[in-house]
């Protein structure tokens, strides 16, 4: 991570505020908006979707833009600009806001909003190394094999999604408590009520498509090459992988061999291409599940990105 350029607070900003933050926690988005009002000439932005995203981002001009939200707003203004080939040119800046932060955490950026908002205005860009996969998917902080639970931070699961989910899984007529279209307004609570009856009575068929961020339990039997080198082979089972960008374009690699009668010691290695090929697998990258696939490859790519942090020193 190379520290490159500092900005003049003459530079306009691109205040993209996203939706969620604006949900989340509307008082910090205020807070941004006036200190970097105060610091810098801004244009502020309320995209309502994310093609609305894609768009403002994509005629920002010369205006450097600000996030304020959360870590999926952070990765998909990352991966936009990946797409784009505008990653090199285009520094981002950021203000977390929302329920998923511990990747804009993990990566240096204030979780305050005025130490993240004076950041913006007074910090400097750091150059990261980015991992790419043959899909054109990035990664900014860690990937995990198979999926882990979501980190500590990151949106939980639609409990309202879970629940329709649940009852759908059932048998096919389900449970009849007279709320037609034309039977008028239902409490919530009484509603909650039912829900959970159903729950109990009607059986839930396992689902071949497990929910995202739930642990698979059975280990997993997969082959890692780095630079093209096994690590470990398809004969030994693995609890987990995770693959880091490091530093000077190299990916840190951390395998958890199944431990059989003694504890089976992590196996560890860095380079600049990894592989992962075997059975059906899913892979969390930063906070997005992905797959199931069969094989996948990811390249570091050094210095591909910049991140306005604070100044060191």
């Amino acid at each position: 991570m190379a520290e490159v350029a500092t900005f003049a607070t003459s530079d306009q900003l691109l205040i993209v505020i996203d939706p969620a933050a604006r949900r989340t926690d509307a008082e910090s988005v205020r807070i941004a908006k006036d200190v970097l009002s105060a610091g810098a000439p801004t244009k502020v932005c309320l995209p309502e979707g994310p093609e609305e995203f894609a768009r403002v981002l994509a005629r920002r001009g010369s205006r450097r833009p600000v996030l304020v939200g959360d870590d999926r707003a952070l990765m998909r203004a990352v991966s936009l600009l990946h797409r784009q080939r505008e990653l090199a040119g285009c520094a981002l800046s950021m203000v977390p806001v929302g329920g998923g932060l511990s990747l804009a955490g993990a990566l240096g950026v204030p979780t305050g909003a005025v130490a993240a908002a004076r950041a913006v205005l007074d910090g400097v860009v750091r150059r990261m190394d980015l991992l790419v996969d043959d899909s054109d998917g990035v990664v900014l902080g860690a990937l995990r094999i198979p999926s882990l639970p979501p980190m500590r931070g990151a949106p939980p699961v639609d409990q309202e999604d879970a629940v329709t989910a649940s009852s759908s899984s059932g048998s096919g007529s389900g449970f009849g408590f007279g709320f037609g279209s034309g039977s008028g307004s239902v409490p919530a609570s009484w509603l909650r009520t039912c829900q959970s009856l159903v729950r109990t009575l009607v059986p839930v068929r396992p689902s071949r498509e497990p929910l995202a961020g739930v642990t698979r339990l059975a280990p997993a039997r997969l082959r890692v090459e780095v630079d093209g080198v096994t690590l470990v082979d398809l004969d030994q089972p693995v609890e987990g992988i995770s693959v880091t960008p490091g530093a000077l374009g190299f990916a840190e690699v951390e395998v958890r061999p199944v431990s059989v009668g003694a504890e089976a010691s992590p196996l560890y290695a860095r380079g600049r291409t990894v592989t992962v090929s075997g059975a059906d697998f899913r892979y969390r990258a930063d906070a997005v599940v992905s797959g199931p696939v069969r094989t996948r490859t990811w390249v570091v790519r050094e210095g591909a990105w910049g991140l306005t942090l604070p100044a060191v020193g």
